[in-house]
């Protein structure tokens, strides 16, 4: 509702092909959060009966189609080809799903510290591009 957007200043929704994510980044602290549990125990009393899942990411409410996710999608590119190099990074629960979707050797990397199915992890954000610049230097 855009009366929920109007009383969290800094809030966005975002409409995706496959989900509404609610991002509250930019908001105060302590108002976002309180705002995001609110709606989100909202969202699990509508969609109980229905084929979606509410989720929690960084700073984001997501409500998707149970049966569509990142490592359904990851799984489609990886069943096209037989890939020399596989490296996935993800700061996101949404990411979980491709992390557990790639082989084993492939790179997996979470960023930030916490639970996760990826085989490596990175503090920051910061740190991802770091890597990624050192990477695209090599030849």
């Amino acid at each position: 509702r855009s009366s929920d957007l109007d009383r969290t200043p800094g809030a966005r929704l975002e409409e995706k092909d496959f989900s509404l994510v609610w991002h509250y980044r930019k908001t105060d602290q302590r108002l976002g959060e309180l705002r995001a549990i609110e709606l989100k125990e909202r969202l699990l009393d509508i969609t109980t009966d229905l084929n979606l899942s509410v989720l929690e990411g960084s700073k984001v409410i997501e409500v998707k189609n149970e049966g569509i996710n990142k490592g359904i999608a990851a799984q489609k590119w990886l069943d096209k080809a037989k890939w020399d190099f596989i490296m996935t990074i993800g700061d996101d629960l949404t990411d979980e799903d491709t992390f557990e979707a790639v082989p084993d050797w492939a790179y997996s990397i979470k960023v930030r510290i916490g639970y996760t199915k990826a085989r490596y992890t990175l503090p920051t954000s910061n740190d991802a591009r770091i890597l990624l610049r050192e990477l695209g230097n090599l030849r």
